[in-house]
């Protein structure tokens, strides 16, 4: 087990790519496709804290998305983001290919912050892309409704160099001035804060920086966050180094698109990150 700070992570590597993660938040923090550089953004100034969650990489959030609908004292984004996951398996599917498996359950402090009772597993893929599928299993003996995003940050050149396809035509809740039915009506560009929920996706998302592009798959959701804080809301983050050179594209369940599982019911969040 190796340590950053006061965080235990693991790191694993095949003949096509490596990966960190921390086993607080089964939280991946770094991974690198060999002989390109790292797809994910990692704040040089990123706590490594027990309790904290870390500026970048993949946080989850689960069991809700932001600030918790009907309590602000409960933590944003939910609370597994900082709870302490088991390594359950580490599969070596062949030499270019290996899956990561890490999992969680309801305990007793789980279920003073919410009630029910659940199983989560990360099956973590890693190849010369990067797979994450979030499996949530109700185990409770009633139905719960949940919220949830893989909060994915990614390493980019310069925000206002790049380019998001796919989102032409879509609807999306602007959280900035807090409206709905905004419509995207071409590609999308950032010369300012962006803070939106895309939603009937139903295609691949693609990225195009100045030297590469990545796909952005989502599975099991029809609904994409894009967040970059911009300049001068940036400045509200202690451990944020620099907003130019991220920009989470996070495939999520949010708003409409909130998932109700029946007790013993299963549902797999899935995002795939496919630079070329």
């Amino acid at each position: 087990m190796l340590k950053k700070d006061e965080l235990e992570y693991l790191e694993f590597s095949n003949a096509l790519s490596t990966i960190k993660l921390t086993l607080q938040g089964a939280h991946i923090f770094d991974f690198k496709i060999k002989g390109k550089p790292p797809l994910l953004f990692l704040s040089e100034s990123a706590h490594f804290k027990k309790g904290k969650a870390i500026r970048g990489g993949v946080p989850i959030c689960w069991p809700w998305f932001g600030a918790h609908p009907h309590d602000s004292s409960l933590p944003n984004h939910g609370f597994v983001r900082t709870a302490l996951w088991k390594h359950l398996e580490t599969r070596h599917l062949n030499e270019a290919c290996t899956q990561i498996i890490l999992g969680l359950e309801s305990s007793e402090e789980s279920l003073k912050l919410w009630p029910y009772d659940f199983e989560l597993k990360l099956e973590i893929t890693i190849s010369d892309t990067l797979e994450l599928s979030l499996i949530t299993t109700n185990k409770s003996n009633k139905p719960f409704t949940l919220t949830q995003a893989l909060h994915t940050y990614l390493q980019i050149t310069d925000i206002h160099a790049v380019q998001v396809e796919g989102l032409q035509n879509k609807p999306f809740y602007n959280k900035l001035d807090d409206t709905y039915g905004n419509v995207e009506k071409e590609t999308l560009h950032f010369n300012s804060e962006v803070d939106r929920v895309y939603q009937g996706l139903d295609k691949p998302l693609i990225l195009v920086d100045k030297q590469k592009k990545i796909e952005v798959k989502t599975v099991g959701s029809q609904s994409v966050v894009v967040w970059n804080p911009g300049e001068n809301f940036a400045d509200s983050f202690s451990d944020l180094s620099d907003y130019k050179s991220m920009l989470c594209l996070e495939s999520a369940n949010a708003l409409d698109d909130a998932i109700t599982l029946k007790p013993n019911e299963t549902h797999t969040l899935t995002s795939i990150l496919s630079p070329f």
